[in-house]
């Protein structure tokens, strides 16, 4: 007798032990599973900002130098274009001239991560700019509101100016006409050149650079091949050597 009533006894504590863990399972309130401490992958993405890509230095002996047929060599009477910047306003060249030296900077458009770079290497190097007396001036065939993505990007300081109509570029003569082949093909990277421009002449700029002191040209460079563009430091040493040199 005694020694069922013990047995009884010991079932009871151990049906009681268990009850509580029983009931929370219930709850939903047991310890996470090895598949629940898994980390929550959301999709939510926030959108990717500009895309970059660091372009290739020219070598010393191509640095300032125009493809044969593209350019406006030294010398030249820096052209007169009345273009918009970012923030919707007319702006004419000439004005911007007339308050000092100018590097003029045309560029693909802000879907080209070479262009991003190099606008954003522009940006950060204002200072040493400002310190020899030079803006740098940056001009594509963007519509206005593309532009505007590109300056708010990268805070930039100086003119960001939109030419969908390739006034400036064809007075420059650094106009780029895309062929179908390559058209397609930046289409498949999802790159749509007339949404960007707002125009249907799929037309673009040669990568070029132009000094204007004076509203004339004192120095100019050029390269067919996009993934080439002068460093700020090959810029800079240019500009010292023009008489630019910090004051």
């Amino acid at each position: 007798m005694l020694r069922s009533t013990t047995v009884i006894a010991v079932m009871l504590a151990v049906s009681c032990s268990k009850g509580p863990e029983t009931s929370n399972e219930a709850a939903g309130s047991a310890q996470p599973s090895a598949e629940a401490k898994k980390p929550r992958i959301t999709t939510n993405k926030k959108p990717e900002g500009p895309r970059f890509k660091e372009s290739d230095a020219p070598p010393d002996g191509k640095l300032g130098i125009l493809p044969e047929g593209i350019g406006l060599p030294i010398g030249n009477e820096a052209p007169e274009a009345a273009l918009k910047d970012a923030d919707g306003k007319s702006v004419q060249l000439s004005e911007l001239y007339e308050k000092g030296a100018v590097l003029l900077v045309f560029y693909r458009g802000g879907w080209c991560p070479y262009c991003n770079f190099q606008v954003r290497a522009l940006a950060k190097g204002m200072e040493e700019f400002k310190k020899r007396g030079v803006m740098p001036v940056v001009v594509s065939v963007d519509k206005v509101d593309e532009a505007t993505k590109t300056k708010k990007a990268y805070d930039i300081e100086f003119p960001t100016l939109s030419d969908p109509k390739l006034v400036a570029h064809e007075a420059y003569r650094v106009v780029n006409e895309v062929d179908d082949k390559t058209y397609k093909k930046l289409g498949g990277y999802g790159i749509d050149l007339e949404k960007s421009s707002g125009e249907k002449h799929h037309k673009i700029a040669v990568p070029a650079i132009f000094l204007i002191v004076d509203g004339l040209i004192k120095w100019a460079h050029a390269d067919t091949d996009y993934k080439v563009r002068p460093k700020n430091e090959q810029l800079l040493a240019m500009l010292d050597s023009k008489g630019l040199a910090p004051k």
